[in-house]
């Protein structure tokens, strides 16, 4: 297991990590770090430990709305997939009787 040092709002903290995690780990770090510089300054005198929280809780947030925004997408997506399928049958349709015509036309 790894262990690397990682900075939140000029405070380090080691943590591990699997081998092979650190580059990603990192980049998670920057990003947590970089939520909490941004609410520092209007949280008032919280606590470090309060202060990470706030921005767990902001990102879980974030987090959420982004799976939200996802489901809708993908049903969506399958709405309009199905709309497709139901378009394919009727084109489908739509030859064979075309076909048939030809060849009732064809026997005459």
């Amino acid at each position: 297991m790894a262990q690397l040092t990682i900075e939140v709002n000029n405070k380090p903290y080691t943590v591990g990590c699997e081998d092979g995690q650190e580059a990603h780990l990192l980049s998670l770090a920057e990003i947590i770090d970089a939520r909490v510089r941004e609410i520092a300054p209007d949280a008032g005198a919280l606590g470090e430990t309060r202060l990470i929280l706030l921005g767990a809780l902001i990102l879980a947030d974030e987090v959420g709305n982004l799976k939200a925004r996802l489901a809708g997408a993908l049903t969506r997506a399958e709405q309009a997939e199905q709309g497709l399928e139901r378009a394919d049958d009727k084109v489908i349709a739509a030859i064979d009787a075309a076909a048939q015509t030809i060849e009732a036309m064809a026997m005459r």
